[in-house]
């Protein structure tokens, strides 16, 4: 959520950066300036009406003790209609800072400079290409069929327990599920990240503190009669462990990871692009987050940038690094690049992970700050990246590394899988 100083201070460079998203927010940010002008009138008339009242409560006192009972019970007549005006102040005061939120909220992030201009997925900008790609025979298969063949997930069973898009994983296919999972983790803890174990559902307050809430209220499972959501990622719980929380500015860096199976309706996906593994319903994925100080965020995500590749180097999965432009950029996003893995029987990119910057628009909603070298509090900034989601990766493992023998396994994760091919 943007902060509405930021929009009074520097409405011209809001406004041009969400340009940037294809979006005129003029009328948003006009609206939110109004309610803000409002909201301040309304707080100095209450905490004028406050102090008036403060002071007469403290002058009837004195003036019952000297005995100047008429005069006592005049004020006495005139506090009644200072508790009755600071009621409809404040009530006035409430109704006003809950339209300003509602504005808010339909606000996304503005981009950082280096977001480039664009419309959709077509006008991101490739930044970074790593390993040849794989050359198969005229009968090399994809992924979907090669699950089949070598029997280690079966979609269709998936389908009768639950329904589409929800895979049960068997024999080789499991353990190499568990291994990549295993794997990341190693990694990410060997890098600095603090395991942890997040609830796997979430209230409406997480769901708002990280921006999922309202924006992709519909893309979440949401069990009604709690009123709890299903998490789309390990980001959302892990984030909100820091929501409320004032940091100290020697905790820098603030790094966690997280294993969690995912959650996503994913409403209105179809076609072959979504087939097999390329887009489930619950998927598993290990997640890095950090909490960093505003001086050195992009440093740190240039660190994560660096840490992720590592990940599918040691796979051997030739891969690209994309960064996102205006009209691609997620909602809460300020910058974000996304990998994609080369999927060699299907003959395109896959993403496996996004790598984002929030700058503030997370912290401001969970009051998420710290405490600066002059005892100030500000705003942190949230940072989070996928490292790695599995579906994807396992995708293109099975696709890229088919051989007549069976599916060959990246040598990194052979003491994880304690097999070395699926046949």
């Amino acid at each position: 959520m943007l902060e509405v100083q930021r929009i009074r201070e520097q409405y011209d460079e809001v406004l041009a950066g969400l340009q940037k998203r294809n979006m005129d927010a003029r009328p948003l940010l006009d609206r939110v300036l109004q309610l803000d002008e409002r909201r301040r009138q309304t707080k100095t008339l209450l905490d004028q009406t406050l102090a008036h009242l403060n002071k007469l409560s403290k002058e009837i006192g004195q003036l019952y003790k000297s005995g100047e009972v008429k005069k006592a019970e005049l004020f006495k007549a005139k506090t009644s209609e200072l508790k009755e005006e600071s009621k409809k102040l404040s009530e006035q005061l409430q109704r006003t800072e809950e339209q300003l939120l509602e504005i808010l909220y339909q606000i996304p992030n503005v981009p950082h400079p280096s977001v480039p201009e664009g419309k959709n997925e077509e006008d991101n900008e490739t930044v970074y290409e790593w390993g040849e790609k794989p050359e198969l025979p005229g009968d090399a298969l994809p992924h979907w069929d090669l699950i089949k063949k070598y029997d280690i997930i079966d979609f269709e069973l998936g389908t009768k327990i639950t329904g589409a898009g929800f895979p049960v994983y068997k024999n080789q296919g499991a353990r190499l599920q568990r291994a990549l999972i295993n794997f990341f983790l190693d990694r990410n803890t060997q890098a600095g990240y603090e395991e942890t174990i997040p609830p796997h559902l979430i209230n409406e307050a997480s769901g708002y503190g990280t921006g999922q809430l309202p924006d992709k209220e519909g893309q979440m499972y949401h069990v009604e009669k709690d009123n709890l959501y299903l998490i789309p990622t390990a980001e959302v719980p892990v984030t909100n462990f820091y929501r409320d929380v004032i940091l100290d500015e020697k905790d820098f860096p603030v790094k966690n990871t997280a294993y969690t199976p995912c959650f996503r309706r994913e409403a209105g996906s179809w076609g072959a692009h979504v087939r097999g593994l390329n887009r489930l319903h619950q998927f598993d994925k290990v997640e890095i987050v950090r909490i960093e100080h505003p001086d050195r965020s992009y440093e740190a995500l240039d660190e994560m940038v660096e840490h992720v590749k590592t990940l599918l180097q040691a796979l051997e999965l030739p891969f690209r690094i994309v960064r996102l432009c205006g009209g691609d950029l997620g909602f809460t996003s300020a910058l974000t690049y996304d990998f994609e893995v080369w999927s060699a029987a299907q003959k395109r990119w896959l993403e496996v992970s996004s790598v984002s910057n929030f700058e503030t628009f997370q912290s401001n909603r969970l009051k998420l700050r710290f405490r600066d070298k002059n005892n100030r509090k500000r705003l942190a900034h949230t940072l989070n990246g996928s490292a790695l989601a599995l579906p994807r990766v396992v995708a293109a493992l099975l696709e890229n590394n088919q051989t007549p023998e069976g599916i060959r396994i990246p040598e990194v994760l052979h003491p994880y899988t304690g097999f070395k091919i699926i046949n």
